[in-house]
């Protein structure tokens, strides 16, 4: 299993990013992004922290860590700089904070993801179609996610994302232990707002291949 959105102590997560992995390891994860909530108050103190400890998982244990943000509820006019600074600063996953339904996701912040180039547009809940469009356009991922709230609206994003061919993937947007899904959970998952079995292989093929992007 692979999860490119999940959170740790160094935003609003509970466990240490070191037990996080452990806790995917043992749960049959093959590859996991930190990408903790940042925005220009601790995006430094954020990458300083995962770059390293990805560093150090990697060399010691046999999953794929990678270092990353969520760029989280920020000026949308400044959205396109934050991303070009979270590469500079070793970012290897850059996900957008969506307008998800739940939160009050300043208006605008998915098109200012999707145009910055950000890989994965997280809970993009109130997406339009023309977002949508340019997110295929731009080869921006999509996201289908099982948290408590912002997964209201999978269905909805799973639609409109299929109608303009824009990818999508599937995580999990972990806070706590029990957020990591069972290979069982995550097919229900899917299978609950309605993808066969080719669109979940499309889906998980899609974050092998930002696996792989992140590699390079």
């Amino acid at each position: 299993m692979i999860d490119l959105h999940t959170h740790t102590i160094l935003s609003d997560g509970e466990l240490i990013p070191s037990e996080l992995v452990r806790r995917a390891h043992v749960a049959g994860y093959t590859a996991i992004a930190i990408t903790d909530h940042v925005d220009h108050s601790n995006i430094d103190r954020v990458l300083e922290g995962v770059v390293a400890v990805a560093g150090v998982l990697n060399r010691c244990w046999d999953i794929t860590v990678i270092p990353g943000v969520e760029i989280t509820h920020v000026p949308i006019e400044v959205f396109a700089d934050l991303v070009r600074y979270a590469r500079e600063k070793g970012a290897r996953m850059v996900v957008g904070h969506g307008e998800s339904p739940v939160e009050p996701v300043i208006p605008g912040t998915n098109a200012a993801a999707i145009s910055a180039g950000v890989d994965i547009l997280a809970h993009p809940g109130k997406i339009t179609l023309e977002d949508a469009q340019a997110a295929s356009d731009k080869g921006v991922m999509l996201e289908i996610t099982a948290r408590k709230g912002h997964s209201g609206t999978n269905a909805y994003v799973l639609e409109i994302a299929r109608s303009v061919g824009a990818g999508l993937v599937l995580n999990t947007d972990t806070h706590a232990p029990g957020d990591l899904l069972t290979i069982e959970l995550r097919d229900a998952i899917l299978k609950g707002i309605g993808c066969d079995d080719t669109v979940t292989r499309e889906i998980l093929c899609n974050s092998e291949e930002l696996v792989r992007k992140a590699r390079t």
